[in-house]
């Protein structure tokens, strides 16, 4: 009895260890295929799809899309982007004591950073609550993933075509032809700013009409971009191909 319990236990240890194992491997293949093709559906655009909002989207290359909007969400968003390796544990350190770099200061104020937003955008899931610590693990695992082979172009154009920008609207596309009738690589300073200063709350900080709180934020925004633009690094990060 006792050796058919233990074959028993092994057998299901064994399982687990392979399912460890498809999982992982099924998504790194994933996440190498994401870097040249576009995610199909996330969960938070599904979750909008459930909720009622629709889903609103237009994809576009890195080409189509204005060093406006890049340098905007950099600005507001992740001021460390182009520097750090996923996390900004180390960047802030470096950012201070590199003379020839222009002040910057950490993703949000201690947020996520735009490389952490993509993995949960994109491979996992958002929200707060026990389910932000369940997905602590897989949220390292494909940041640190699609820091190393993808690239910050290629997250950066990923983050601006997913990331939510108004309820039922995803990304820089689909927000620029909403809130202004334009292509998003035609959006201004001052659009582009409008629409990066609604992301911590899409559903409740509008962009039109226009929330007190964009209002508030985006011309904070715009003085950061100011202040950012030239730096060799977000440059690296914003221009066009």
């Amino acid at each position: 009895m006792a050796k058919k319990k233990k074959s028993r236990g092994r057998k299901i240890l064994r399982y687990i260890l392979w399912g460890i194992l498809i999982l992982f491997v099924s998504s790194s293949l994933y996440v190498i295929v994401c870097r040249w093709v576009e995610p199909p559906v996330t969960t938070t655009q599904l979750g909008a799809l459930f909720e009622g909002y629709g889903i609103k989207r237009s994809y576009v290359s890195n080409a189509d899309i204005s060093r406006n909007a890049k340098l905007a969400a950099i600005a507001s968003e992740d001021q460390l982007f182009p520097e750090h390796g996923g996390f900004d544990w180390k960047s802030i350190d470096k950012s201070m004591n590199t003379p020839h770099k222009k002040k910057r200061v950490p993703a949000g104020g201690g947020a996520s950073t735009i490389s952490q937003q993509v993995a949960k955008n994109v491979f996992l899931w958002q929200g707060s609550g026990w389910g932000r610590y369940v997905r602590k693990v897989p949220e390292f695992y494909f940041t640190q993933l699609i820091e190393w082979t993808w690239g910050k172009r290629r997250i950066m154009e990923v983050y601006l075509n997913v990331i939510e920008m108004g309820p039922g609207i995803f990304g820089i596309e689909a927000a620029s032809k909403t809130y202004f009738n334009k292509h998003a690589k035609d959006l201004t300073r001052a659009e582009a700013a409008m629409i990066i200063a609604c992301l911590p709350n899409p559903k409740k900080f509008s962009v039109k009409p226009m929330s007190r709180r964009v209002q508030w934020r985006y011309p904070q925004i715009l003085d950061q971009m100011d202040n950012l633009e030239g730096d060799e690094d977000v440059e690296a990060v914003i221009k066009t191909p």
